[in-house]
This record gives structure tokens, C-alpha cells and sequence, in this order.
């Protein structure tokens, strides 16, 4: 069931608070806990069950108390209660009637959790079927703070520079890299990312140096020369600079934050020689000249756009770009929504020109939708552009004609992915490509070429229903569940698992499942393993149920037999 997450991965402070906040939280006074359940307000009045526990540190155990700790039915999460623990970390609740309940804690600097929290799934509290809910432990992970100050050369402080905090995180098998957040350091150069959950992070800043000062070009005749004598010692930049001093992320080292751990992480920068770079920009049907010209630098397979000064350049159809610190870049131009990369570049040298791609070299990609069931297409659906390193490239919105289209897209493998606000989740089971069917949304872009493609949208609208257990026949609690598609590549169409983590009883509900044949496993202890690495699923599938899920089908599954727990 999923009851964890809360909103984000790791949601601020306020937000925590409010999503955690019930307008009857109680208080403790000297005696200790003191519960909430009023002769006329109570929802668990007249009841027989009791959940009961301590809530501790996940970091070294120890009891929790002034946590508030929630417990509010599955089915209705404004039907609940919430308590204070006293000194010792306890906390109880009595009267609850038989059903389902989210039990859930929160304290300052740690995460807002739910029993058995495990990447945004968790455990369900069951009353009423003999399982024992009077000794329940509720982990709390307290969070992790890296702080540090950002100097330059002289080991002065570096006002307002750019620092980014990445992080490598293992989610549901998948080893993600992703941008935590961005913070500007004060006047004594400081900076601080507080409510870190544990992982490994990255730390880099960027700056402009403050005497810095960037010549001028002009032409004449066509002749591109210097209209300065500025001296090479105030013609440099910083490249955005790591912790370690490494100047590109291949070279940077991981920050590991433990459970509520704080870090120093200073960083030094160092000037390097600066280049104006000259970007030749490509001329319309017109003779005119359209777009614009950036720099970026991949940052851990992700583009990064390079901070510099963007001008007109000196001569017609060309952009004047300075400050840039030698290196390898891409050069971009944004234009219909899309960041268009179009080469490498290798800047090396002051004054140097360069050119952007022609267009004729790219591509041009053309969707039509139907849907499998026949039904409407769903309004205020939007369909995005990811390339390989699942970065997304571009976005187009689905016209009332329903189609949508991308123009410009440079040569590579792409897949289409559709977004779409409402429940319930859409994706693409299958396109017409050249009179050719393929299941998926994996397409390859030619230079010049154009893409027609018919692609039929599924909606996820069948659940699947059971109950994990043992061979000795005794129900499993927190196994993680997972339903894979089958006959296809997991870790292409991730976007196609789903996930659950049993109840207290055992049992399990997956929801939002797409058309299509599928594995089913349960594996006890299974959160936090690298389940898309190559043959690791594969030893567990051979264990697992199939289950079908056809297109016209709109109902939920329920597993006649129990599924078979699996050790890790």
C-alpha cells in the first residue's frame, strides 16, 4: 500500500509540518502520554484494538520523544488520531476498530515517516485479524545537513556564487543522478543544504571572479580583431569547481551523509584563462538569422548550462559569448521548447569561431494518437522527448487534432513519453512507424529525416490484489512487491513496473497497472537493491506469477493463490 512519500523525496520543513499537522494533536504533560480520544469526538470510540509502540532514532535507536505520531485509516485519511510521545518514546492508541490504518511520525530534523517507510511505500497497521500491533517500533531517519564556504584564490570569500547540490540516490532498483538544489552563498561566502535524507552527494560552485573584466571585439572589412589592451590577468574565470577541486564531475567525489550527519564542504576556486568564443549562427529561408547560441557542459550525463555574458557578436549572424573557461562544450540553441545540442565544440583558444549546426542535419518527429479502448483522448496531454541518459529534451502539447510534434530534433534514439496531470496514468503501448507495429515508445532520429509515427495511448486503470506468504503458509509483512513487464526490457520501460510493499497481514495492492502480460514477485527484505542491473531480476522472475492484464479489462485482479515470498 502506499502510504509513504509524502509529496517529494525529501520535502522542507513547512511542508512536512502541514502534511503532518491534525487539528486534534495532543500534548504531554508531566505524566507523559496523553491520548486523544474524546467521549464525543473520538473516531475510534467503543472499539477493542490497540496499536501501540515506541518511535526511535533509525540512526542509533534510541526512543523518540515530543514526536507526534498519527494514525488515520487507510480509506479515509481525515479519519485519524495523533498522540505525543512521552520521554521514553511511547505511544498508544486504544479503541481502534478492526480495518487498515497508515501509522506515520514526524519530528524536527527528521523525516516525516510511516511504519516501515521504504522509498515512498510503507506497511499498513491491520486490527482485527490476530496480528500483534501493541509492540510496533515507528523508525524515524533523522536528516543530514552539508554546509561549507566558497573562497577564491586569495582565500577571500566568494559572494553570490552559484552552489549545486546532485545527488546519487538508489530508488526501486534504479541508480538515479539528479539536481537536489541550488543555494547562493552569503557575504562571507557561505552556503547550506539542510533535510538531507542518507546518500551520496555532490557539491560544486560557480562564479564570476570580480575583477574579472572581457575584452571587446570588432570588424572591420570582415577582419575580426581586438578593440582592447586588457591584461591576461583580469581575462580569466572560474569553471565550476568541485569540493575536491576537480573541474568536471568525472573527477568529483562523492559526499556519503549518513543518518543526521553534518558535513564541511569547502570549496576553492581558481581562475583560469577566460575566451570569447564567436557562434555563427545559421541563416532562414529569408536570409535572415534565427535562434540563439549556448554553451553547456555535461554535468553527470546531464547538459549544464555554462554561465557567461551572451551578446550580439561584432559581425551579422554571429553571437558573442565571453568569460567561458576552456574546455569541451556543446553547443545549443533553444527554440519550440527544445535545448537543441548540436556538436561538440573544443575551446581552446581567445577569439575563436565556431559554428551551429545546419538544420538540414536535423530531424523532425510527427505523432498521432488513438487510443487502445476506444475512449476520448484525454485533454491536457503533453508528450516530452527523452533521450537516452532519460533526460528529457523537449516538450510539445497535443493539439485538439490530436497530434503533437517536435521539429529540429538532432540525429539519436529518443523515447516518447506522455504526461498527463490526471489519474489515470497514460502511456504509449504501441506505434505504427513506416506501415512497421512496435510495442514500446523507443524511436531512432536520422539527420534530415522525418518521423510519422501513430501512437496508440493505455491507461492504467487495473489493480492486482493478494496476499504474500511463506512456504510454511504464515503472511509476510514490508516484502517489497513488484509487477514487470514481460517479454519486454524493465529497464527500458521502467515507467511500467509497479510497486507495493505488503501489510501487516500480508497483504498487497497494486494499482495503475497499463495492458500488457506481466511477472509478479515478492521479496522479503528486497528495498534498496540495484534490481535493474543486468540479470539481477532475472533469477526472481523465474519464481514469480503471471498475470495478464488485458485491454478492455477495468477491474480489479484479485491472485486466487498466495504469492510466494522470496529471500533476498
Amino acid at each position: 500500500m502506499k502510504v509513504g512519500c509524502l509529496g517529494s523525496e525529501n520535502p522542507p520543513p513547512s511542508q512536512r509540518a502541514r502534511r503532518m499537522r491534525h487539528p486534534k494533536a495532543a500534548h504531554v504533560g508531566l505524566v507523559g502520554l496523553i491520548l486523544l480520544v474524546g467521549a464525543n469526538s473520538s473516531v475510534f470510540a467503543q472499539e477493542s484494538y490497540r496499536v501501540a509502540g515506541i518511535a526511535v532514532n533509525d540512526g542509533d535507536g534510541t526512543p523518540l520523544g515530543r514526536t507526534r505520531v498519527s494514525l488515520s485509516a487507510v480509506q479515509d485519511r481525515r479519519n485519524g488520531e495523533s498522540v505525543i510521545t512521552g520521554a521514553d518514546g511511547r505511544f498508544e492508541f486504544r479503541n481502534v476498530p478492526a480495518g487498515k490504518f497508515s501509522l506515520g511520525g514526524a519530528r524536527r530534523n527528521f523525516m516525516p515517516t510511516t511504519y516501515q517507510w521504504h522509498d515512498g511505500y510503507s506497511t499498513a497497521i491491520v486490527t482485527g485479524a490476530g496480528l500483534d500491533t501493541e509492540n510496533l517500533v515507528l523508525r524515524l531517519i533523522p536528516l543530514g545537513i552539508i554546509a561549507g564556504k566558497v573562497v577564491d584564490e586569495a582565500g577571500e570569500p566568494v559572494r553570490n556564487a552559484n552552489v549545486k547540490l546532485v545527488m546519487r540516490r538508489l530508488r526501486l532498483g534504479e541508480d538515479r543522478v539528479f539536481t537536489r538544489g541550488y543555494a547562493q552563498t552569503d557575504d562571507e561566502g557561505k552556503y547550506e543544504f539542510g533535510d538531507l535524507i542518507p546518500g551520496q552527494y555532490f557539491v560544486s560552485a560557480a562564479a564570476r571572479p570580480w575583477y574579472a573584466v572581457y575584452p571587446v571585439w570588432t570588424s572591420e572589412n570582415g577582419v575580426r580583431t581586438r578593440a582592447d589592451t586588457i591584461g591576461p590577468d583580469l581575462n580569466v574565470a572560474y569553471a565550476r569547481t568541485y569540493y575536491n577541486g576537480a573541474t568536471d564531475s568525472e573527477g568529483a567525489t562523492p559526499l556519503s551523509v549518513t543518518k543526521g550527519e553534518r558535513i564541511t564542504a569547502d570549496i576553492h576556486l581558481n581562475p583560469v584563462p577566460a575566451l570569447t568564443v564567436s557562434v555563427k549562427m545559421q541563416q532562414d529561408a529569408d536570409g535572415g538569422f534565427t535562434g540563439w547560441a549556448m554553451l553547456q557542459k555535461m554535468e553527470f550525463d546531464s547538459p549544464e548550462q555554462v554561465s557567461a555574458d551572451t551578446t550580439s557578436g561584432a559581425i551579422p549572424g554571429e553571437i558573442e559569448i565571453n568569460g567561458v573557461p576552456p574546455g569541451t562544450y556543446a553547443l545549443a540553441s533553444p527554440k519550440g521548447g527544445m535545448i537543441r545540442a548540436t556538436g561538440q565544440v573544443e575551446l581552446t583558444k581567445d577569439g575563436q569561431v565556431v559554428e551551429s549546426k545546419a538544420p538540414e542535419s536535423m530531424g523532425t518527429v510527427n505523432v498521432k494518437f488513438d487510443t487502445a479502448r476506444g475512449e476520448d483522448l484525454p485533454g491536457d496531454l503533453s508528450l516530452s522527448l527523452r533521450d537516452e541518459h532519460r533526460h528529457t529534451v523537449g516538450h510539445a502539447m497535443m493539439r485538439a487534432s490530436g497530434e503533437a510534434g517536435f521539429d529540429r530534433v538532432p540525429p539519436g534514439r529518443y523515447a516518447l513519453m506522455v504526461n498527463f496531470s490526471q489519474p489515470p496514468p497514460y502511456t504509449i503501448g504501441k506505434m505504427t512507424i513506416g506501415g512497421v507495429e512496435v510495442e514500446g515508445h523507443d524511436i531512432t532520429v536520422g539527420e534530415g529525416t522525418t518521423v510519422n509515427i501513430q501512437a496508440t495511448l493505455m491507461a492504467g486503470v487495473v489493480s492486482v490484489e493478494g496476499v504474500v506468504k511463506r512456504k510454511d503458509g504464515k503472511p509476510v509483512s514490508g516484502a517489497m512487491v513488484a509487477l514487470v513487464p514481460k517479454g519486454m526490457d524493465a529497464r527500458g520501460h521502467f515507467e511500467r513496473i509497479r510497486w507495493d510493499q505488503s501489510d501487516l497481514d500480508g497483504t498487497f495492492l497494486v494499482r495503475q497497472i497499463l495492458p500488457g502480460t506481466y511477472t509478479l514477485i515478492a521479496v522479503e527484505d528486497g528495498w534498496g537493491f540495484a534490481w535493474l542491473k543486468e540479470g539481477v531480476l532475472e533469477k526472481y522472475l523465474a519464481k514469480g506469477q503471471q498475470v495478464i492484464v488485458g485491454v478492455m479489462m477495468n477491474s480489479k485482479v484479485v491472485l486466487p493463490d498466495p504469492l510466494e515470498a522470496q529471500g533476498r
